[in-house]
């Protein structure tokens, strides 16, 4: 390597493989603390991202992009096996990896002549693989799949493979990383602080360079910067406008809660050049040009990172249409004219974070708002979130009317005075939507961790998910329901569809769960769920013992509203203490 840094891929592998010999956070960290600390740092941030089985942060929109068949065509390619015969071999193991595992040691490739496999010319084939274009361009990507399989071991063959088709399966969630970083760095009680820089560039691979470089200093690097996507501040909810007044002290601002697409907006040059995020910081550009134009018509300023809700409009009437609606433009990368006429969009901002070059985190509600009125002029596409500031419940309650009447889930309400807690959830914000007004009728944002295949007529389909909520504390998924009404028959084909990218052959390291399922799944997938009702649960593990001691919390009467949340991300689902909260308000009403 020309006397510049080096690492084995074999010994990140060792790592890889102690990794996935355990479920438990803290002995994960362990691991992860001494891998950063005797990692060069001019490539940490490229082990840090292959360990989160990615190139780049997200928002940067590279992938991998390899197709299942041509990843077996490499495989093909190096081991000498058909593609059909590998093909029935991953169907079979369910894993990838270990096909190509067994299709090395049979061959015992690793020759005189290989050259030496490190963690930079891995990174290097995969870089160019996403990159490759044009014509030639799957030729190109087979032979840099297989120049790297070549020269590996059996073991290092195995995760080349499972980062190429896109599941490392290490189970290791960003916030442990953010844990080993302030372990490996600085000390525990600096924690906050890295997860604070995490949350304003959501970039782990830039911060391991800064913080092995320079220590905790180097975090003073990190700025708010358009184009770098902020993680989105979230919300606690209660069930109505009296409690949320009494947990805010007497007074709240009241905004509509819109049933549409949470999008962040960065705009540079005057609105020349605009970027859109979507919650989970995706690149979603591409897919509303139509949002940025009217930003970019309705942008006073200089520069600005704000935040919206892009909702569904029936444009003859001005009303608003269920999400649904938009979430035919997710993933559409042609036919967008089509798309934008048939699928109209409005955006209602509420938020602004950077504003000319001032940072406004640490701003007071009122003034952020303030400064958004005063950076965008409202027009039909671009509006502000109607807003009321109050302190009587009987005001309050009839602005949740107003909002539910206008075709809103609820709403909003957040503290006058608080500050934007990037990446946090607080009693700053708080929800109040309408399924929470009864308590038959809550709705809550559950994680598909497992299916149960299908009878009768829904044989060769899914019958029924095992869904679970997130518990961040121990940044596990627990069960909550088994899910096996509100589908139609269209939709339990496409399910099957949806969820294939996540199947695996062994329950989840981060599924804390009691039940046999037929297939096992990688916590991904997000479904807003409806019940009657939360029950005390022998068999669930959501707040596993926090209510009764051999009990949890479960769904009663689960059913799936239509409403797949893609803009959600599995850690945003609803947390244990958020079921734990509906079902002490519950049982609060009954008495």
């Amino acid at each position: 390597m020309n006397g510049g840094p080096s690492m084995e891929f074999s010994r990140l592998v060792e790592v890889y493989e102690r990794l996935e010999a355990t479920s438990k956070r803290l002995e994960m960290t362990d691991i992860l603390v001494g891998l950063l600390k005797t990692t060069d740092p001019e490539i940490i941030d490229k082990v840090v991202y292959l360990t989160q089985g990615r190139l780049y942060p997200s928002f940067v929109g590279i992938e991998l992009g390899v197709a299942d068949r041509l990843a077996l065509k490499a495989l093909s390619f190096v081991s000498g096996e058909t593609e059909d015969l590998l093909l029935d071999r991953w169907v079979k193991e369910g894993d990838l990896g270990k096909v190509a595992q067994e299709c090395v040691t049979k061959k015992k490739q690793r020759t005189l002549f290989s050259e030496p496999l490190t963690v930079e010319r891995v990174y290097g084939n995969l870089e160019s693989v996403a990159k490759a274009s044009g014509s030639g361009a799957q030729d190109m990507k087979v032979k840099l799949i297989g120049e790297i399989v070549h020269d590996s071991g059996p073991i290092e063959a195995k995760y080349i493979m499972r980062m190429v088709v896109g599941k490392l399966r290490l189970g290791v969630a960003d916030m442990t990383i953010v844990d080993a970083l302030a372990q490996a760095f600085g000390a525990k009680v600096d924690r906050e602080r890295v997860e604070a820089t995490y949350n304003i560039s959501s970039d782990l691979g830039a911060i391991a360079k800064a913080l092995a470089r320079k220590g905790l200093v180097g975090l003073e690097e990190f700025r708010l910067r358009p184009g770098v996507p902020v993680r989105p501040m979230l919300a606690e909810r209660l069930p109505s406008a009296k409690e949320i007044l009494e947990k805010m002290e007497g007074r709240a601002a009241l905004e509509y809660k819109y049933d549409g697409l949470r999008v962040q907006a960065h705009l540079t040059n005057g609105g020349a050049h605009i970027r859109l995020f979507s919650r989970q910081l995706e690149d979603i550009t591409d897919q509303f040009p139509d949002v940025a134009k009217e930003l970019k018509d309705a942008f006073k300023g200089k520069e600005a990172i704000a935040e919206g809700e892009c909702v569904p409009i029936n444009v003859e009437t001005g009303e608003m249409l269920p999400f649904q609606e938009i979430s035919h433009r997710r993933g559409r990368k042609y036919e967008m004219e089509a798309m934008m006429e048939r699928y109209p969009v409005a955006l209602f901002l509420f938020d602004c974070l950077l504003h000319d070059g001032k940072d406004l985190l640490n701003e007071t509600y009122e003034e952020r708002r303030k400064l958004l009125a005063n950076g965008f002029r409202t027009n039909e596409r671009v509006l502000l979130a109607e807003s009321f500031i109050t302190t009587d419940p009987a005001q309050a309650e009839a602005f949740f009317e107003k909002a539910i009447a206008s075709g809103c889930e609820g709403m909003m309400a957040k503290m006058p005075g608080s500050k934007y807690k990037a990446g946090a959830r607080g009693w700053q914000w708080i929800k109040c939507k309408r399924d929470y007004k009864a308590e038959l009728t809550d709705t809550i944002d559950l994680v598909v961790v497992g299916a149960i295949s299908g009878q009768g007529k829904r044989k060769g389909a899914y019958g029924a998910l095992l869904m679970a909520a997130y518990n961040p504390d121990k940044d596990m998924f627990e069960t909550v329901c088994k899910l096996g009404t509100g589908f139609s028959d269209a939709f339990l084909i496409e399910m099957k569809q949806r969820l294939a990218d996540s199947v695996i052959k062994e329950r989840h390291p981060r599924v804390d769960s009691k039940f046999d399922v037929d297939v096992h799944l990688v916590p991904r997938h997000v479904l807003e769920v409806a019940g009657a009702e939360i029950t005390l649960s022998p068999v669930h593990t959501c707040a596993w013992g926090e209510i009764r001691e051999d009990a949890g919390l479960a769904v009663r009467f689960p059913r799936y509203t239509g409403r797949w949340r893609d803009d959600k991300g599995a850690e945003d689902a609803t947390s244990t203490k958020e079921v734990v909260d509906l079902y002490l308000a519950q049982k609060k009403k009954a008495e």
